[in-house]
């Protein structure tokens, strides 16, 4: 049984050389090509600035000096922060702290650089904690940074552009 467009062997050979080659180009020779490929270009849009901190202290000092500082109030995460690679299993898992204001709807997460030999931006060794303000509309990122620094406990500070460093690609919040 011939399909739509298949035609029998004798009837092709019995048309003439024009109409061979224009049921060739039409209808054969569109089967035998190769599908095409089409590449998704996807940038990542980042919500949220990016605090690297220093500090010797602890991750609960340096939360609760934030607080004081800062007058918020950031509480530890019942789980951890977990980094997964591609293929879905878990990289590293990183302690937190979290502070949802819903006054001025920003979330504060202050999160351990280092756990265990991993890095949660392993492009930033030096960096003790990151400090990251979703959804900030309120704070300038240097302003704060300034108060930051004038917390005892903190040694140093830098403000990242999360866009220039590639590992944030797998930050999500909320």
């Amino acid at each position: 049984m011939l399909r739509k467009h298949q035609v029998s062997r004798t009837r092709i050979e019995a048309l003439s050389p024009q109409v061979k080659n224009h049921y060739f180009y039409s209808i054969i020779q569109p089967m035998m090509t190769k599908p095409k490929k089409h590449l998704l270009a996807f940038e990542q849009e980042y919500d949220f600035d990016m605090i690297g901190l220093c500090s010797h202290h602890n991750d609960y000092r340096v939360a609760w000096s934030i607080n004081e500082k800062l007058n918020i109030g950031l509480t530890k995460a019942t789980e951890d922060y977990v980094i997964t690679s591609k293929k879905g299993t878990p990289v590293s898992q990183h302690s937190y702290y979290e502070f949802r204001d819903s006054e001025n709807l920003i979330e504060f997460y202050l999160i351990k650089n280092k756990a265990l030999g991993k890095y949660l931006i392993p492009e930033k060794p030096a960096i003790d904690y990151f400090l990251f303000l979703y959804e900030n509309h309120l704070w300038e990122p240097e302003d704060l940074l300034t108060e930051l620094k004038e917390i005892s406990s903190i040694l140093g500070g830098f403000v990242f552009d999360p866009e220039e460093i590639d590992s944030t690609e797998h930050l999500v919040f909320n």
